[in-house]
């Protein structure tokens, strides 16, 4: 089960839902920003321990540029994606930012088509309309 996607998926996604608890109670009495520093200092310490105790270190020598680049953009792709959701958590609900933010999977299938030339089939429509439709649901808070 270890060499499972699914179950690497299944976990990411119950560590996700447990960081949006956690960090919405640790946004609540700072700056968003600086909490977005402090879980990016924790994140970045405890994997490079991990990585570091996994990998052998002429690993890091190996890679080539191209990949540092992409590397390096996907890090600010994911460090504005957390500035964003912080403060999105700090402005509100937990249970109404989540979904919006899960929106990033309708992107990322928009994107792999667009950037990565990835076949879209009639699933990917279906699924990611009814990710829309969820997550529309899901933060639409009517007026009482």
């Amino acid at each position: 089960m270890l060499n499972s996607w699914l179950t690497w998926a299944l976990l990411s996604a119950l560590f996700a839902g447990l960081t949006a608890i956690l960090a919405k109670i640790g946004v609540a009495d700072i700056n968003s920003h600086l909490a977005t520093a402090i879980r990016t200092t924790v994140v970045l310490v405890f994997t490079w321990a991990i990585a570091l105790s996994l990998v052998p270190m002429a690993s890091v020598a190996a890679i080539s540029r191209h990949t540092w680049l992409m590397l390096g953009l996907s890090g600010v792709a994911t460090g504005l994606s957390w500035l964003c959701y912080f403060r999105a958590l700090q402005l509100g609900e937990v249970s109404r930012v989540a979904p919006i933010d899960k929106l990033s999977v309708v992107f990322a299938i928009v994107l792999a088509a667009v950037i990565l030339r990835e076949r879209l089939n009639w699933q990917h429509w279906l699924g990611g309309s009814l990710i829309v439709a969820g997550a529309l649901v899901l933060a639409w808070k009517p007026a009482v």
